[in-house]
């Protein structure tokens, strides 16, 4: 079967009403794609790599398909929340959003038939669809906040499915702001964390290199710091790994640039940095790309 890369969304500063366009929740989880010959499945994340999972034990269809969609751990609210799928919890879902293959392949047949194609299709745990609305982005908006989702996505009805582009026929509009970024150093730790460490360093990567994003501090509880600083300590590098920046912290120590992590802030500072940055976990996905997410972009 063919392997597809999924694809992905552009974002978009405010919701908006529109008849010509379809919106969904932004699920806060894991991008898979499942691919399945009616047998045996296999996950696929979005940087292409394979994982495993016990929630899933059934193949979907009883026929070949490819799912996309995203893997999520709901909290005792109800709401979806990336850290709890580190932790092993009990309440997952695979919120099933698109479909690229059903017997033959159907990237090329518009929104609303694949979206037609997902409901006919019996569909065993944890394979959730995820339902669209038409129309009402704001209204879905508000009730995405109140709620506690992470924000909506916007579908442009008749678009086709592109795999691995960042297509304007896909808006993502966040009441959370998260990105990925590559965890390049730290600081020292003071009182309760001296044994562990202050911040993360960040940075976002550009076409030039690792632009410095910000120090997260916040996030952690205490046996995450010490395993993250067990971690930081096996990676120690005498490079700092960012492009020159005259406000990166003095005496921080550098790591390679290998870990990913998934963090949420409130908004980029003018001078690019993360305001109020939160860590949320890490994450094998691929960090986010400063032409995409940073705060020079454009709106759309």
């Amino acid at each position: 079967m063919k392997r597809y890369a999924p694809m992905l969304a552009t974002r978009m500063p405010r919701p908006f009403t529109d008849r010509s366009w379809m919106f969904e929740p932004k699920w806060d989880g894991i991008r898979l794609l499942v691919e399945s010959d009616g047998s045996k499945m296999t996950l696929r994340t979005r940087s292409g790599r394979t994982m495993d999972h016990a929630a899933f034990r059934e193949t979907p269809a009883g026929h070949p398909v490819v799912l996309d969609g995203e893997l999520v751990a709901f909290d005792e609210l109800g709401v979806p929340r990336f850290g709890l799928l580190q932790r092993g919890a009990a309440s997952i879902a695979y919120m099933v959003f698109d479909i690229l293959y059903d017997e033959t392949e159907v990237i090329d047949e518009p929104l609303e038939d694949r979206l037609d194609r997902l409901a006919r299709l019996a569909l065993p745990p944890p394979f959730i669809r995820s339902e669209a609305i038409p129309t009402e982005g704001e209204a879905l908006f508000s009730a995405a906040a109140s709620s506690g989702l992470e924000g909506i996505v916007a579908k442009r009805l008749g678009s086709r499915y592109r795999p691995g582009a960042r297509s304007p026929d896909w808006l993502k509009i966040t009441v959370k702001h998260t990105v990925r970024a590559v965890v390049g150093g730290f600081t020292r730790g003071e009182g309760s964390r001296s044994s562990t460490f202050g911040a993360l360093l960040v940075g976002v990567p550009s076409e030039a290199g690792l632009r410095w994003a910000g120090a997260v501090g916040t996030g952690f509880d205490e046996a995450s710091l010490a395993a993250i600083r067990d971690a930081l300590e096996q990676m120690r590098s005498e490079r700092c790994p960012f492009e020159d920046d005259e406000e990166l912290p003095r005496g921080a120590t550098w790591v390679v640039p290998s870990l990913v992590a998934a963090v949420e802030y409130k908004e980029w500072t003018t001078a690019g940095r993360l305001r109020a940055p939160s860590f949320k976990g890490f994450t094998d996905e691929p960090a986010d790309r400063w032409e995409n997410e940073g705060p020079t972009t454009p709106a759309s």
